[in-house]
């Protein structure tokens, strides 16, 4: 029997390896994927009755030819006899054998060590899925509100200009990705890409999310996700406790003993798992004050970029709205061979807003996000500048942290205060003269600024040439439509938290820096990676 598309994303079918995979095969947008089964039996010449199982495992969208566009798939099926198919056919270079991977089977551990994680996002709810499997039940601390409670926080903070410290855009349960496009791409290879995405489809995400060449979930959906994790995992025996931020963490003979709460209550640790997040700098510096040792790390500032989606759609797909393509995005990097420097888009949201997303008083960051359906008119990108140790103001590990910082009060300052951006229209900030309108969905609003004066000259040269790159790729990128606004500063973590390949601090045994926020991870998916290893690497050591 032949499986429609809707089987094809059914969970139980998916549990079911089909011995071949067919790249590359392909329908117009709007075909039906009903096509796709016949196409097989054509290419092949098979009989009537001998394909038995098929499943799309792979989508995408091939616009480079835009009149041809084309959706590709990638394909698993199997055959009544396969062996004599695969050696007739073997060198096709489309066709291949699939590689089978068994589910990991993990033991029941028992143990009375206590363990902690430290920070309810990517990494520690991922890195607590994984120990409920091994029969373990942590402790987790997250700093923020639960995700109920906090998005009300951050509606507030968006329409009045009033910050909470603890419970923002990043801090909170489900981390800074929560508010952001819940995009799950990453050039991590990885077998535990497939578990991520399994469990995030059973405790809610949109099905189509396994096959997508470019999965996302959306902040309205990614937040139902949340709320299910956490269900799941207190019915396996884990602890939150939110409002719960570490303000130190206390050694015994070089090992981890326990931690101090909100700088009042103490709880045993024997084992920590810290996924704190890349803006807990409060963190970084009591790590810093313990004895933990610490490395700088090169990160990228810059500024988000917003464009009307219909202009980015006619540019990728040459018409304004494609009846069967979702809105389109793009991706762009530039290099300046003379200085070395680097610029690049980061965190593209089609049909997405620009938002507020500072977590200290007295400083403007910003973000991109998009619900599932990405339906807002406008697309947003952040467009950032390589910076590293030649940049910041000293040798220290937290002077990525001081740089961030002058860049984020400079912003306030320019939008005049009340957590508004600075502001200014993209013709403008390349320097030509004129009246130049700003058209922004920044909340809790914008104030016209000259970008140049807040960014380092060198981010602000290097994004000039590079916007004037990105507009040979993308002709029409450079348009009065355009706005930019200030400042993105958060792309990744400014400190990395040493860790040996054991996935311990060298510096305090039971420590397991994770995620993010450690400095090993960039995004959802890989956070989610990182914290599954270091609770295998927990596990091994519990065994």
């Amino acid at each position: 029997m032949l499986h429609s598309q809707g089987d094809t994303l059914s969970s139980e079918l998916l549990k079911h390896a089909m011995p071949f995979l067919l790249r590359n095969i392909t329908l117009k947008p709007g075909e039906s994927e009903d096509l796709l089964p016949g196409m097989i039996i054509s290419r092949f010449s098979l009989a009537p009755g001998e394909m038995k199982g098929f499943r799309i495992i792979r989508k995408a969208v091939d616009a480079r030819k835009k009149k041809q566009i084309r959706v590709v798939y990638g394909i698993e099926f199997s055959l009544v006899d396969e062996s004599g198919f695969w050696r007739l056919h073997q060198s096709d270079r489309d066709l291949d054998k699939v590689r089978v991977r068994e589910s990991p089977r993990l033991p029941k551990i028992g143990t009375d060590r206590r363990i902690i994680i430290v920070g309810a996002g990517p990494a520690g709810l991922f890195a607590a899925i994984r120990l409920a499997e091994y029969g373990l039940a942590p402790l987790i601390l997250e700093r923020g509100d639960e995700v109920e409670k906090r998005v009300k926080d951050i509606a507030k903070f968006w329409r009045y200009g009033v910050l909470d410290p603890e419970s923002n855009v990043q801090f909170g349960e489900g981390g800074a990705g929560t508010f952001s496009d819940g995009k799950l791409t990453t050039r991590v290879r990885d077998d535990n890409c497939a578990y991520v995405l399994g469990k995030l489809v059973r405790f809610g995400a949109p099905e189509e999310i396994l096959i997508l060449a470019k999965p996302h979930i959306g902040t309205d959906r990614l937040r139902r996700v949340i709320v299910n994790i956490r269900s799941h995992l207190e019915s396996s025996g884990a602890v939150f406790r939110f409002r719960a931020k570490i303000t130190d963490i206390v050694p015994s003979r070089g090992r981890l003993h326990s931690v101090i709460i909100n700088e009042r209550s103490e709880e045993p640790a024997d084992l920590l798992l810290l996924a704190p997040g890349n803006s807990a700098r409060d963190t970084y510096e009591m790590l810093d004050r313990r004895g933990v040792a610490l490395d700088q790390k090169p990160f990228a500032v810059g500024l988000r970029i917003e464009h009307p989606q219909e202009l980015i759609n006619r540019i990728q797909y040459g018409s304004s709205r494609h009846p069967h393509l979702l809105p389109a995005d793009y991706a762009l990097t530039w290099n300046n061979e003379r200085t070395g420097r680097s610029a690049y888009s980061f965190c593209m949201c089609p049909g997405g807003v620009v938002v507020a997303a500072a977590s200290e008083e007295g400083g403007v960051v910003t973000n991109g996000m998009s619900d599932f359906l990405r339906d807002a008119p406008f697309a947003n990108s952040a467009l950032v500048v390589t910076v590293g140790k030649k940049d910041f103001p000293g040798e220290y590990p937290l002077a990525g942290v001081d740089f961030q910082r002058s860049l984020e009060r400079a912003a306030f300052t320019a939008g005049g205060g009340n957590y508004r951006a600075p502001a200014q229209n993209l013709i403008a900030f390349l320097g030509e003269k004129g009246r130049h309108g700003i058209h922004s969905s920044y909340l809790p609003g914008v104030a016209a600024a000259d970008l140049n004066l807040i960014l380092p000259g060198f981010v602000t040269d290097t994004l000039q040439e590079a916007i004037r790159s990105f507009d040979r790729r993308m002709r029409g990128f450079i348009t009065e439509e355009a706005t930019l606004t200030g400042v993105e500063t958060r792309t990744s973590a400014p400190v990395r938290i040493v860790r040996g390949e054991d996935l311990q601090s060298p510096s305090m045994r039971g420590l397991y820096p994770v995620g993010e926020g450690a400095g090993y991870a960039g995004g959802i998916m890989s956070s989610a990676l990182d914290g599954i290893r270091a609770a295998d690497a927990i596990a091994e050591k519990l065994m």
